[in-house]
């Protein structure tokens, strides 16, 4: 099976996330998408970071209803920081029957030479790039499809404070997502 890999922090997973695995699960001829939720992104902050089992567990609820998307704790017994070329080799040797596609956000592109071992992740495995608000540079290379999609800002961040300040959040996350992060008092 051919399966797009997003990756990401989910703190929490939004509606933006899901406009995207949908799009790119579309227009990349994708048969799964596997949300792989990142303990920990080593560009990233901790200090706002909700527990992983929570963040997995949004996922969970946030596309328990599309059975072409997964969710994956792959990098929840990884060595920390989790490294993008060092799970996918996993996912590799755990599943050689899938392809593995890699979603990336065109914002990630400027950093992406900074990324461990990021020529073999352009030489094994194809990425498939999202517009995102902003200038970026495109990199040419075989593997690299740069794909139609909404051009959404939707910020986990901006979802974070506004629930820090008290504001609402409705219509930006999944009703399942809004009520697990009440019921568990998150982020505020």
């Amino acid at each position: 099976m051919e399966i797009g890999l997003y990756f990401g922090s989910f703190n929490p997973i939004h509606l933006g996330h899901l406009i995207i695995a949908q799009t790119l699960y579309k227009r990349g001829g994708l048969d799964q998408v596997w949300f792989v939720v990142s303990p920990q992104n080593p560009f990233k902050r901790q200090e706002s970071l909700a527990h992983e089992q929570d963040r997995l567990r949004m996922v969970e609820l946030a596309i328990a209803d599309n059975f072409d998307f997964r969710v994956s704790d792959v990098e929840f017994r990884m060595p920390k920081p989790s490294y993008t070329i060092d799970t996918l080799t996993l996912l590799s040797e755990k599943h050689p029957q899938h392809q593995f596609s890699l979603f990336l956000g065109s914002d990630s592109l400027s950093h992406f030479h900074k990324w461990k071992n990021y020529k073999a992740i352009l030489d094994h495995y194809p990425l498939l790039v999202y517009p995102r608000p902003g200038e970026f540079k495109k990199l040419e290379h075989p593997g690299i499809s740069y794909l139609d999609a909404p051009l959404l800002d939707i910020s986990a961040t901006f979802i974070r404070q506004s629930i820090l300040e008290g504001l609402s959040v409705r219509y930006l996350l999944p009703e399942g997502v809004s009520q697990y992060i009440v019921d568990k008092n998150l982020y505020s």
